[in-house]
């Protein structure tokens, strides 16, 4: 394995993973965002609070 260290820079190497995961990371919440079902940010509020399940009154 540190024969593999010696043919790539770490640096370099970490550097292009990290941009690589950002980009993908990005890529993966705009498609989300761009299906009608997981668009978190176009549902209306009242929309959201008709999902809320209210737990029962307890009387004592």
């Amino acid at each position: 394995m540190w024969r593999l260290w010696l043919l790539f820079d770490p640096r370099r190497v970490l550097v292009a993973l990290s941009v690589f995961l950002f980009v993908l990371a990005l890529l993966i919440h705009f498609i989300l965002l761009s299906s009608p079902r997981f668009n978190w940010l176009g549902t209306a509020p009242t929309a959201v609070a008709e999902l809320t399940v209210e737990a029962p009154v307890q009387q004592a």
